[in-house]
């Protein structure tokens, strides 16, 4: 399917591996120039030569920490008016909500919550000037069902959902969308670190701690960057107009309601 975005320009916020990454392949598939973004100089570097040699476009790396005044205005700079935003950011680790003190807190809101924001507010007003916007947060299945340890995390990116609801509908007669999407187990390095705590903290072998996350996954695996990044370029598309203000899960069933 042609998307139509072809000569597009997107900003892929932590883009450098996992989700984000494919995100920015199947946007670069699509035919859109980017602007990734990492924190690892090298990772960064190979993964924008991976997709300038897979799909020919125009890639821009830029170092930065996305939750920082200074990262966001790297990435500004590299693309002052970009057609797309995908917004994407490490999450707290895993941690007993007992634990967290009020910097960590008021950090993972910044990282979670504010900073997507204040992406979407530099950028909302040039799209909607265009008559062309896609901006994508990636969010969590946490939003919408507990997970132990995730609280921070779950919280934070809850909030960013309830704030962009409203922001969603005042921007869709501009044919700007915002839309939200959740990932369950993907196979990434995020799930492998989180794998190995599980394995240790079970006393289990990381293959068993992996069988049995798979195991309480109605499709009984892992999802895929790839397919997740399809998913988002969809949404990034001419095809996805009038999709707006959605929460779009992609976690192979777990999530288990009607509704």
């Amino acid at each position: 399917m042609d998307l139509g975005i072809r000569g597009r320009t997107a900003i892929v916020c932590a883009s450098s591996q996992g989700l984000g990454k494919g995100c920015a392949q199947a946007l670069a598939e699509a035919g859109v120039a980017l602007v990734i973004n990492g924190r690892n100089p090298s990772l960064l570097e190979q993964t924008a030569q991976e997709i300038r040699q897979a799909w020919g476009v125009v890639v821009t790396p830029v170092i930065a920490d996305v939750s920082t005044a200074e990262g966001q205005a790297a990435l500004l700079h590299a693309c002052p008016a970009p057609d797309i935003l995908i917004n994407n950011n490490a999450g707290p680790p895993v941690r007993d909500f007992r634990e967290l003190d009020r910097k960590a807190m008021l950090d993972g809101v910044t990282s979670n919550m504010v900073t997507p924001i204040e992406l979407i507010q530099k950028v909302i007003d040039s799209m909607s000037t265009r008559g062309f916007g896609r901006i994508v947060n990636i969010t969590s299945v946490s939003v919408k069902m507990p997970i132990s340890g995730l609280d921070l995390s779950s919280g934070a990116r809850a909030g960013l959902t309830a704030f962009m609801a409203g922001v969603a509908r005042g921007v869709a007669d501009k044919n700007v969308t915002i839309n939200n999407l959740l990932p369950g187990n993907f196979d990434t390095a995020r799930l492998r670190n989180n794998l190995s705590l599980a394995a240790k903290r079970n006393q289990v072998s990381g293959t068993e701690a992996a069988a049995r996350a798979m195991a309480a996954i109605p499709a009984k695996r892992f999802g895929t960057p790839a397919e997740f990044g399809q998913a988002c370029a969809f949404l990034c598309s001419v095809h996805a107009g009038f999709i707006t203000g959605q929460n779009i899960l992609m976690d192979g069933g777990a999530y288990p309601a009607a509704f």
